[in-house]
């Protein structure tokens, strides 16, 4: 039997946006109980979530990834003001938004949509939303009051802007003390300047 790889396609931040992400989370942290923190390393921003793809497949989807996303450019991505799913009023999912680059990041992900949807992918029904997200109030639990103030009084935070220049099919493997993403393939975006012939 195949062995079945929870899998999910995403883009990186970079290492500046991580701090800027990260620092507010430990001062929320800090003063919010009840909250699953996305550790540091694991902030990205998902295009697709593919579920539990098997071991074999996984080849035909990289290849997929990587000719859906050949020549497009790099861009910048801002990410700024936080909000939650379904809304600030009721977190469960908490995230930091973006601006500047979120239409071409949507055309990023309509293009994986299109190129994955072949292989027996069914496209998303809900509108692409591109967020980061930060924590999910735990499982059965009620937003405290303390987040939708937090939220609120943070609702126009910036984190700055991050240059997208791959995307990235990742494995997720769930543990007790936290996901553990691990990069399959990358797929890169085409440079603004191409090398001299």
């Amino acid at each position: 039997m195949s062995r079945m790889v929870r899998t999910f396609v995403a883009v990186e931040i970079d290492e500046a946006v991580r701090r800027r992400a990260s620092a507010l989370i430990e001062r929320a942290r800090a003063s919010i109980e009840g909250i699953r923190w996305v550790g540091p390393q694991n902030l990205h921003v998902t295009l697709k979530f593919l579920g539990d793809v098997a071991e074999e497949d996984l080849p035909a989807v990289c290849e997929a990834v990587t000719q859906a996303v050949a020549g497009v450019p790099g861009f910048d991505l801002e990410f700024r003001a936080l909000g939650a799913f379904p809304r600030v009023d009721r977190p469960n999912n908490v995230w930091l938004g973006s601006g500047e680059g979120a239409g071409a990041l949507a055309d990023l992900a309509d293009r994986i949509e299109r190129a994955l949807n072949p292989l027996g992918f069914p496209r998303e029904h809900r509108k692409f939303e591109p967020h980061l997200t930060l924590g999910r109030v735990a499982r059965g639990g009620r937003a405290p009051a303390a987040l939708v103030r937090w939220l609120r009084e943070n609702a126009a935070f910036e984190a700055g802007r991050s240059r997208i220049r791959e995307v990235v099919v990742f494995s997720s493997q769930l543990t007790p003390q936290g996901a553990i993403y691990t990069a399959l393939c990358r797929a890169s975006l085409a440079s603004e300047h191409p090398p001299p012939p």
